[in-house]
């Protein structure tokens, strides 16, 4: 059943939800694209890595293994019978959690380059201050090379990437083209709007490609079965009262609007 929004979905903005539907986003990216520039280029998905030290008070057990082998005299280096198992407890602390938050770039066939890096920001790139650092240093990096930058926000939460005169929206897409920074080319949108189609800029005299990102929302929504769990709870950060009622009432009928 396709998703009862005619934009984005809310309810898919919970970090629990989110994360998984990162991962299916940049999937369905690159099945979308990928007709649409080859022979010439391709399109691949990387992971950024991001390292969060768990505090001492929380850092479990991960493991207690029953054996672990040993060499003994006679072992198998000394042409006995074969390593000794014996009874034994390991401790392995949980000391550090690791994110991996996928992307796509979109690479020339010929010698590799990267044409275009395409990001969706994520919960813990707009809210974990040393992620937002680590991400902002990474868009620096693009906006100092000659590849082309395609950055969507569907998350309502958190700060917004560093951008001036950004109209009042809930969410957006911005295109930066090599050529022409620092201007940007930015499509701001509203909860109840549908998800703009945005260009994927190719090297000159490529035309661009098209990203349909409401195609890509609905895509997902049904591959990954968000219809049998995900309105067990709230959207995150709570929707203001009107727009309450009304994803209730959508969700309700099992409709989108116009």
């Amino acid at each position: 059943m396709a998703s009862p929004f005619p934009g984005m979905n809310p309810y898919i903005e919970r970090e629990t939800v989110f994360h998984d539907f990162h991962q299916h986003f940049a999937s369905a990216v690159v099945a979308q694209i990928v007709p649409q520039i080859r022979p010439k280029y391709f399109a691949k998905i990387d992971v950024d890595v991001y390292l969060h030290e768990a505090p001492a008070e929380d850092r479990k057990l991960l493991g207690r293994p029953d054996v672990y082998l040993t060499e003994r005299e006679g072992s198998i280096a000394q042409g006995g019978s074969g390593a000794l198992a014996a009874p034994a407890e390991a401790l392995i602390p949980a000391a550090v959690d690791i994110v991996r938050l996928p992307y796509v770039e979109i690479r020339e066939k010929d010698g590799r380059a990267v044409v275009t890096v395409i990001e969706l920001l994520s919960p813990t790139n707009k809210l974990k201050l040393e992620d937002r650092a680590a991400y902002i240093a990474k868009r620096k990096k693009i906006f100092r090379s000659d590849a082309h930058l395609v950055e969507i926000d569907l998350l309502r939460g958190g700060a917004r990437m560093p951008m001036d005169d950004l109209p009042d929206c809930d969410y957006y897409a911005l295109v930066s083209r090599a050529e022409q920074r620092p201007r940007v080319g930015v499509w701001p949108v509203k909860l109840r709007e549908r998800l703009p189609v945005v260009p994927v800029p190719l090297r000159a005299p490529d035309a661009d490609a098209k990203l349909d990102l409401q195609a890509i929302v609905n895509q997902v929504y049904d591959v990954a079965g968000y219809e049998d769990y995900i309105y067990e709870g709230t959207p995150q950060p709570p929707l203001h009262p009107a727009d309450d009622a009304w994803a209730r009432e959508l969700i309700a009928n099992g409709r989108g609007g116009d």
